[in-house]
């Protein structure tokens, strides 16, 4: 009897143990987040109506035993939104320090401050401007920053929670028009790198790494990584052509720790 339960409890005491290790291992293993608009998540990830984003397959990508990979991005959002709607406190309790953050916002920057459908823009640029303006969603005062301002708060908060920010330009929308390839300079692309620079964190110059992959190609081709339904969303093919360019432009940047984590 004595030996049943000496070995009883031996037992229990080697499953606290393994259970410890295994919840310790699992609390170091450090996230990375996406937040940004459709064009990084469209709906749900899952591929509704066509349209994906990129951040639904970058976790392919990564070695899912050493990282998690949570792609947070909402479709419509801002980089104004994603903060005044609550999405950014979401993410940010979560996010702990050795973790990584990738943003790409702007799609949705360029919209009125004050439309009755979204109120979702920002003002141009990134300098310190702001301006009170109401919002007839919310319908309140609200004062209204640049693209830049609100680019700044995530990376501060970010850092402040000993994590490291990264900042993606915002995708190519479908640069095929008259079945000619037209490659347009994008003012938010510029913006993201500027804030990168004068905040001193990581920059994937995402837009003008897509941009070369299209410049290679025919309009025919460059088309195929679109749906039908606008010029901004892409397809599963092309979703997966962002991702990989993700990558492409992340190992360029020698000193940063999430190469580490790379397939």
């Amino acid at each position: 009897m004595k030996l049943t339960k000496y070995l009883n409890l031996l037992l229990l005491t080697a499953f606290f143990i393994f259970s410890s290790c295994v919840i310790l291992k699992q609390s170091s293993k450090p996230t990375l987040f996406l937040i940004g608009d459709s064009t990084v998540k469209n709906g749900k990830g899952k591929g509704d109506g066509s349209l994906w984003g990129w951040g639904s397959f970058i976790g392919n990508l990564f070695d899912e035993e050493k990282i998690t990979v949570e792609n947070d991005a909402l479709g419509g959002t801002s980089s104004r939104t994603f903060q005044t709607n609550g999405l950014w406190d979401a993410v940010l309790v979560k996010i702990k320090k050795g973790d990584f953050v990738m943003m790409q916002f702007g799609h949705n920057d360029s919209s009125p401050l004050d439309d009755t459908a979204r109120a979702r823009g920002t003002i141009k640029g990134i300098g310190m401007e702001s301006k009170d303006t109401y919002n007839p969603i919310k319908k309140k005062q609200e004062t209204v920053y640049t693209y830049g301002w609100y680019m700044r708060k995530f990376i501060n908060d970010v850092k402040a929670k000993g994590a490291t920010p990264i900042i993606c330009s915002p995708i190519p929308r479908n640069p095929v028009n008259n079945d000619k390839v037209v490659l347009a300079n994008d003012s938010y692309a510029n913006w993201a790198e500027e804030v990168a620079k004068a905040e001193k964190i990581d920059f994937i110059p995402l837009n003008q790494i897509i941009k070369d992959k299209y410049a290679a190609l025919s309009a025919v081709e460059v088309k195929t990584f679109f749906t039908e339904k606008d010029h901004t969303h892409t397809n599963e093919a092309g979703a997966k052509l962002n991702a990989a360019a993700v990558v492409e432009g992340l190992k360029k940047l020698k000193q940063n720790k999430l190469n580490n984590y790379l397939k």
